[in-house]
């Protein structure tokens, strides 16, 4: 989200604060759920759903604000971004519920979430910074 004459300063400030750290906490959980897969510890899988609750409570501001500027007009790696996030996110809600099971049941499809979820963050994030390179 670049800072125009149309954007709140603070709203831009907080954006640029807050969009990393859902993606900090869903790697972990993805790193999380392989260690889980390979040990069967109980703790990996619990210490993961944490991680996916803390990333999708932490996830919901910055969507609010890109999704405040989306609609007074962004240009196609903003609005692109956005998309990407946001199917991330679904995907990171329906890996709550995964996680929510029996911790046996996460795996594969836990992990296979985790790993999509933070694909389409990587994805989302490195064109929108490739896009701003050029710009």
């Amino acid at each position: 989200m670049r800072n125009t004459s149309r954007r709140s300063a603070f709203a831009v400030t907080l954006y640029a604060l807050l969009e990393p750290l859902p993606l900090g906490f869903f790697l972990a959980a993805w790193l999380f759920d392989i260690i889980y897969m390979k040990s069967y510890v109980l703790m990996w899988t619990h210490s993961a759903s944490w991680l996916i609750a803390i990333g999708l409570v932490i996830a919901i501001l910055p969507r609010i604000l890109s999704l405040v500027y989306l609609f007074r007009g962004s240009d196609s790696a903003e609005k692109t971004h956005f998309w990407l996030s946001l199917v991330a996110i679904i995907a990171a809600i329906l890996n709550a519920f995964i996680h929510s099971r029996d911790a046996y049941a996460v795996v594969p499809l836990g992990v296979t979430l985790s790993t999509l979820v933070v694909a389409l963050l990587l994805l989302a994030n490195v064109q929108l910074a490739l896009r701003q390179r050029t710009a």
